[in-house]
């Protein structure tokens, strides 16, 4: 076994690679650019090396400074995680010649299985169900209209060598199909150096499910279980679970002795994931095989029992593997919610900043449930824009889909980021989400549920009566500790009065307190609008604790909590609103108070998140439709097209390609 071994890569994925090398006694060493300086994966290894500036391609991406770094520190092996270089044959084949073990598979594999052309076509010789299309390499926007329309629309444009989302896109129709080839290429050479894109048969209405792979040296390989990972944005998986609603044994079988035979076909050897189109009806397609650890990679280990860093190590180390397919159990029910730096509610462009505040839920095992948490972040950790968004990956395991979904639920609404925007909100609100709750999936599940973008969710009655609820008795606390400060004279008035009315966003909620209050800790007894017998609000909260945690009739109910500048901002399933909590007097004085209105920026194109101007479309004095293209602005790898929501005339152009602008920074002005 091996002694040391380099982590190429960074954020949660080396820190979750540490983890289980420490745990099997191996050293580690990590690797690191300007920007992650003071990362938590730098802080967690044995030694650390700094490899260059913060671009990837300048950094993490230059494989002689991460052979530089291992001779140095004389690593034996290197784990490349996931993304950068972990499916660069070249990287592999680099640190064979160097004697340095690569933990991951063979060269010849991942060459074989890397380019998603070629792949198709060994996967079809290897008898596996694949998708209608065209396997070569379009050269021209023309071409691909030609092939788009022998193909039939709807069809989906990709990157040869992409991944994670990148270089893909969806073509309903010819000027799609021009404009997707041309981001497609862009985004691919941008993020893999390769702008080879070519074009398949997109399913409609599809799922999308993966057979999670390992395989030693010794032609031995198994199957453990698929994951369902349909809940997708932009192409970018956002909720992954094991095993899939969908897959009855028959299927499941069939899928994993699909995968193991084409990974056997090409002598595969570490972990690795083949992944499906799979319709409604339990028909399937071979999409492609990634011939690395998959990012969601931890639904397999807590439904499997098995650490996947650890097999691969003992792999590349060239051991057998200890068990047999026959071996292989799947036990409950897993889900995971990636978290990242993104804002729902500006359809989801990247955020960036520091971490203020971040405190996940407890990791831990009770009751039947366990909460895992893979993050590389911790408080006071800057979110930049050279790399992926993803802050953390949040997963709860239990003995049922539903039990898992609802820990899930509660785990997310305990999970505090504060400096950024970012995604828990929407994660949130998808728990609650009927279709997502009945397993009724598919990849498009976001764009059908939510056509217009996330803006927060309704609550229903019952819970924001026990919003109201909590906000009542955590003002109690509040005035309870104001009468207790040095110099006053007397109780606060109205402190432990019986009628109040609790105000969540517009509406009044009429609350009474008809007995004494106990405080240490909170314990009130409040009749609740529309009911004559009290329910018990129980807590252990004080007054600056992000998360109110405590009872309502015994009743596990969960919110975040931020002082606002007249109340309390509740956020909860989704939900965003500020309670203010009067006493009816205030409140009738309240509702004569004129409301305030939002500034109107409907003649200004504002940049909707950091990021780099890369071209402008249009100029001054140009009158344009709604729709048409106004610019393109990079963040995080992704280039975001911003269109004209109306028939307009430009005015002024502010900003040009290759300026650096923060979010809402004045794009162009419109007459």
């Amino acid at each position: 076994m091996f002694e040391k071994i380099l982590i190429a890569n960074r954020g949660e994925i080396a820190c979750r690679i540490i983890k289980t090398a420490r745990c099997m006694g191996i050293g580690t060493v990590a690797v690191f650019s300007d920007a992650d300086r003071d990362a938590l994966h730098v802080e967690m290894a044995d030694e650390a090396v700094h490899i260059g500036p913060s671009q990837a391609a300048q950094s993490y991406l230059v494989i002689d400074r991460i052979i530089a770094a291992a001779r140095q520190t004389g690593a034996q092996a290197i784990h490349p995680g996931y993304g950068f270089l972990s499916e660069r044959a070249a990287f592999a084949e680099a640190l064979e010649a160097e004697g340095i073990a690569f933990i991951g598979p063979n060269a010849r594999a991942i060459t074989a299985m890397g380019d998603k052309i070629e792949s198709k076509k060994v996967a079809a010789a290897a008898h596996v169900s694949t998708v209608p299309g065209h396997l070569g390499v379009i050269e021209s926007a023309d071409e691909a209209v030609t092939i788009a329309r022998s193909v039939g629309y709807p069809v989906m444009i990709k990157a040869s060598a992409g991944g994670g989302g990148k270089g893909m896109r969806i073509a309903h129709d010819d000027a799609g199909t021009r404009e997707g080839f041309g981001l497609a290429r862009s985004e691919a050479r941008s993020s893999f150096g390769d702008d080879r894109v070519f074009i398949e048969k997109f399913i409609v209405d599809p799922r999308h499910i993966e057979i999670q792979l390992l395989a030693d040296k010794h032609g031995n390989a198994v199957y453990l279980g698929e994951r369902e990972c349909s809940i997708q944005r932009r192409n970018q998986k956002v909720i992954e679970e094991a095993p899939s609603p969908l897959l009855d044994e028959a299927t499941r079988r069939i899928m994993g002795e699909q995968a193991v035979a084409l990974a056997k076909a090409v002598g595969y050897d570490s972990a690795g994931t083949v992944e499906f189109v799979a319709g409604q009806d339990r028909s399937f397609f071979f999409l492609e095989m990634n011939t690395r650890l998959q990012v969601e990679h931890p639904v397999t280990e807590l439904v499997t029992g098995l650490d996947l860093v650890e097999q691969m190590i003992r792999i590349a180390a060239g051991e057998r593997l200890s068990f047999t397919q026959d071996d292989v159990r799947l036990d409950g029910w897993a889900i995971e919610s990636r978290i990242y730096a993104e804002d729902p509610y500006r359809e989801f462009l990247p955020s960036i900043g520091r971490l203020t505040r971040y405190r996940p839920p407890a990791e831990a095992r009770h009751g039947g449930v366990t909460v895992r948490n893979d993050t590389g972040v911790v408080e006071g950790s800057e979110i930049s824009i050279f790399y992926d968004p993803m802050i953390a990956k949040l997963c709860t395991h239990a003995a049922t889909r539903e039990a898992a979904i609802d820990a899930m639920a509660t785990a997310l609404d305990s999970f505090v980021i504060d400096g950024i925007q970012h995604n828990i909100p929407f994660l949130s609100a998808l728990m609650d989400h009927e279709r997502w709750r009945r397993g009724e999936l598919s990849t498009g599940f976001i764009a059908e549920e939510f056509p217009g973008g996330f803006q927060g969710v309704s609550l229903d009655e019952d819970t924001l009566n026990k919003l109201a609820a909590v906000a009542l008795s955590m003002e109690l606390l509040r005035k309870d500790r104001l009468d207790r400060l040095p110099g006053r004279l007397g109780p606060h008035p109205g402190s432990w009065r019986e009628d109040w009315v609790v105000k969540l966003g517009g509406v009044s909620f009429q609350m009474q307190c008809p007995s004494g209050v106990s405080l240490s800790p909170i314990e009130v007894d409040i009749v609740l609008p529309g009911t004559s017998s009290p329910v018990v609000v129980a807590s252990n909260w004080r007054p600056g604790e992000p998360v109110w945690t405590g009872t309502i009739d015994d009743e596990v109910f969960v919110t975040q909590v931020r002082r606002s500048a007249t109340g309390y901002r509740l956020l909860h399933r989704g939900a965003d609103v500020v309670a203010r909590v009067l006493s009816p007097r205030i409140a009738a004085l309240d509702a004569l108070m004129p409301e305030k209105r939002a500034a109107d920026t409907s003649k200004f194109l504002l940049c909707p998140m950091p990021g780099l101007v890369v071209s402008v479309a249009v100029s001054e004095g140009q009158a344009v439709k709604a729709g048409e293209t106004l610019a393109v602005v990079e963040a995080m790898k992704m280039e975001n097209v911003l269109r004209a929501e109306r028939d307009l005339t430009v005015q002024t152009i502010n900003a040009k390609p290759g300026d650096s602008l923060a979010v809402d920074a004045v794009i162009m002005e419109f007459a």
